[in-house]
């Protein structure tokens, strides 16, 4: 009965709303994220870096064996084949050179150190060994430290020239995603972009950016808005990620050394504002790391295994797909921890999803955004290595160009 006048007139008002909005807003980027970063000290970066951190990783593990980790012994020993296959073939997924905090050269070292680490990056990406991404994580925008953190990243960035490239699923060329740490405005983000910009003119190399989320100021502004989303919006499609720093974060809140985790409530809460920030942007939210390092005695290495398997699994319940890891030996625990958390989740979100499409009555009505989380949760579990792809059809689940349509990964993209 209304007259056609109310309908145009509403699609007046509410065009541009949603043209914002689809702009804003394009859903999850097509293509892998990796289910760590392994932040390195760039003294530390030598050629045949990523196989030395995987053998490291397997002889931690003959030699100490596993400990308990909450999880079924029959899965654990399911799932030791496929963890040690993974270790001995891709162990690094992400790499960060790292040329600020866990940096342990002098100022006066720091050029030939960057140039040195750039060097063994590109060796091992002609020789195929390279992890399918990595970056660096520069010195931050204050003031003290503004020009030496550009200069590393112009010498670094300039080391590996047209070589690098931005993340790209199936690409062979190496990745460049710049980590920016200690972000506490967000007139620092608009400020990069031209130096980003002027970097990739430089030196031809597509960049990507990631925010460290590491200071009370990144998260809750002087104006009582949630800063974090105004650094999303301001980064726009440049951005890749938020990488929470667990204990710059919480000693900035004040929280004492013996209770920094990153299962503090303080940190929680950080956390899920970042989720926020970016759900629906394209970028992503990032775990930090655990400074308890499984070395020395078995009886340290199994208690630092154990805290770490708890932390990636609890991080990975909340939707956090990614976290740091600092030491070889915790490639084990991230690896059982995120293949134990795929594999327990295949059985349930293959039948959902074959009776969502199926259109058939399975005890659960799920709707299409749940489709699309479980679509998601395929896709993880596929892409690290948890679930292989002939799973699937046996379940009745379409392949993986079906699900990243039914997951609603927006193709291209850095």
């Amino acid at each position: 009965m209304l007259d056609d006048a109310v309908y145009a007139e509403l699609d007046r008002r509410l065009g541009p709303v949603d043209a914002a909005r689809a702009a804003a807003y394009p859903g999850d980027r097509a293509g892998r994220q990796p289910v760590h970063t392994c932040y390195l000290p760039a003294d530390a970066v030598v050629p045949g870096l990523a196989a030395a951190w995987g053998a490291a990783a397997l002889a931690a593990l003959d030699e100490h064996g596993l400990p308990e980790l909450g999880l079924d012994p029959a899965l654990v020993e399911e799932l030791l084949p496929r963890v040690r296959a993974k270790l001995a073939r891709e162990p690094i997924e992400d790499l960060r050179v790292d040329a600020e905090d866990g940096y342990r050269g002098t100022p006066d070292a720091e050029d030939d150190d960057v140039l040195r680490a750039a060097a063994a990056v590109l060796a091992d990406a002609a020789e195929g060994a390279a992890p399918p991404s990595l970056g660096i994580r520069a010195k931050s925008l204050e003031g003290p430290t503004r020009r030496r953190g550009v200069r590393t990243l112009d010498l670094f960035l300039g080391a590996l020239g047209a070589r690098s490239a931005a993340p790209e699923r199936g690409s062979s060329r190496l990745t460049a995603v710049v980590t920016l740490p200690k972000v506490t405005d967000v007139e620092q983000v608009r400020a990069f972009l031209p130096v980003l910009d002027a970097l990739e003119a430089a030196h031809g190399a597509p960049l990507a950016l990631e925010l460290q989320i590491e200071t009370p100021q990144a998260v809750l502004g002087a104006d009582g808005a949630a800063t974090l989303a105004r650094m999303v919006h301001a980064a726009g499609p440049r951005l890749l990620g938020l990488h929470h720093g667990t204990y710059d974060y919480s000693a900035a809140l004040g929280i004492a050394a013996a209770h920094q985790s990153a299962d503090h409530p303080a940190a929680d809460f950080a956390k899920q504002v970042m989720q926020v920030a970016v759900a629906g942007t394209g970028a992503r939210a990032v775990d930090g790391s655990t400074n308890v390092l499984p070395v020395g005695a078995t009886e340290h290495v199994h208690a630092a295994w154990q805290l770490h398997a708890g932390l990636v699994r609890r991080a990975l319940e909340r939707g956090l797909y990614q976290g740091w890891d600092l030491h070889p030996a915790q490639l084990v625990t991230r690896y059982l921890a995120t293949y134990a958390f795929f594999r327990g989740a295949l059985p349930a979100a293959a039948q959902r999803l074959a009776a969502y499409l199926d259109r058939s009555d399975a005890g659960v009505l799920d709707e299409p955004a749940t489709a699309r989380a479980l679509a998601g949760v395929l896709l993880r579990g596929l892409d690290c290595g948890a679930l292989d792809e002939d799973e699937f059809a046996a379940r009745g689940v379409p392949g993986r160009v079906d699900l990243d349509r039914l997951a609603g990964r927006r193709p291209g993209g850095p």
